[in-house]
């Protein structure tokens, strides 16, 4: 089955949405290792940020993009794509630190 990774190259003169192409099995999603290769093959030479699962930055300090992000995973039906907003309002309603009694 194809998955369309859509993604997104911070480049020094403003975004870049480009779209890759990986085969997984029927009703997964790729994990990163196949992103990663994915990227290898069109010349992106990247790791995965430790912070963020969906960034991958240049290992090399002279690349002339900040980083890659990876914004939806598209299989046919479903869909996977992040919801920034979402995202913001959860990080927001959650305790910054330890509570404490």
């Amino acid at each position: 089955m194809e998955c369309i990774v859509h993604f997104t190259v911070m480049n020094e003169e403003g975004p870049k949405k480009l779209r890759g192409l990986i085969f997984v099995d029927e009703g997964k999603l790729p994990d990163s290792n196949q992103i990663l290769e994915m990227f290898q093959d069109m010349e992106y030479n990247v790791a995965q940020d430790p912070n963020d699962e969906l960034v991958f930055r240049p290992v090399n300090s002279g690349e002339k993009y900040k980083y890659i992000r990876v914004n939806e995973l598209d299989v046919g039906q479903d869909k996977y794509t992040e919801d920034r907003n979402l995202k913001s309002i959860v990080s927001n309603l959650l305790p910054k630190g330890p509570t404490g009694l």
